[in-house]
């Protein structure tokens, strides 16, 4: 065991496999267009993690390539420890992605939406049980839609159903809590719910790593903020005070 993993009382691969995301040189290029460009990143289990940026940084898509949804077009990014294509402990990551898709059938409840969170935690041959439903329930209450349970997402403004799908990932119970732009045209109310439900879940010691073009309400909650321009990282360290934008440089950031 090394000198530091005797500090900590973790061994050398217990360290290596704390981090909830780790990225070496990242890049990926859409249409030949280069997107990210040899980005360095490790969140490390229990941080609350800010990706911030203008439009067109490369914010989502640095979301997507540590999730594996958007591919690598060099270096390497690993789950848990594990790179995306073996991973296979979903469970433990909750994704919240910009927006709900709501198509045409029959259409999905509130309700119903939330509890697909817990699929990945059901077997195949389990229904849905006691445990599921309390969970489900615990979550429509966090925030704040326990009486919007039986509408269809449908009718439900845009902050609300921002709420369903932070909710389905509640519902989950992961260790891991991703939200691509979670207060992009949402109104004042579900900033304040989601501030509340992101100060819930930092007691709890979850890793969120969430991205933002302004921090708002949750700014108190944000122990680190990376900064995206041009697809390259300017900025790893201290989040901003206040509202400001996101985008401004940095005294002493990288350029």
């Amino acid at each position: 065991m090394t000198r530091s993993a005797q500090a900590t009382g973790v061994a050398p691969r217990q360290a290596a496999t704390s981090a909830a995301f780790a990225m070496t040189e990242g890049r990926v290029a859409l249409d030949g267009r280069p997107v990210l460009r040899g980005i360095d990143l490790r969140v490390t289990t229990g941080e609350v993690v800010a990706v911030l940026g203008a439009n067109g940084s490369g914010k989502s898509t640095l979301i997507r390539a540590l999730l594996g949804l958007a591919p690598l077009s060099g270096g390497s990014t690993e789950l848990y420890g594990v790179p995306p294509a073996r991973f296979r402990d979903w469970w433990r990551i909750g994704y919240v992605p910009q927006r709900l898709s709501v198509g045409g059938g029959v259409p999905a409840t509130v309700r119903e939406v939330v509890a697909s969170g817990r699929i990945a935690r059901q077997s195949r041959l389990r229904r849905a049980g006691a445990a599921d439903r309390a969970a489900v329930a615990m979550a429509l209450e966090a925030v704040g839609l326990t009486s919007r349970a039986g509408d269809p997402v449908g009718w439900l403004s845009g902050g609300q159903q921002q709420r369903v799908l932070i909710a389905r990932a509640l519902a989950g119970d992961p260790d891991t809590f991703v939200m691509d732009e979670p207060t992009a045209g949402v109104d004042a109310e579900s900033q304040r719910h989601l501030a509340d439900t992101l100060a819930a879940l930092v007691e709890r010691g979850k890793t969120v790593l969430l991205v933002a073009h302004e921090l708002g309400p949750i700014a108190p909650l944000v122990t680190r903020a990376v900064v995206l321009r041009d697809g390259v990282v300017v900025h790893d360290g201290a989040p901003p005070d206040g509202d400001g934008h996101a985008y401004e440089p940095w005294p002493g950031s990288r350029q």
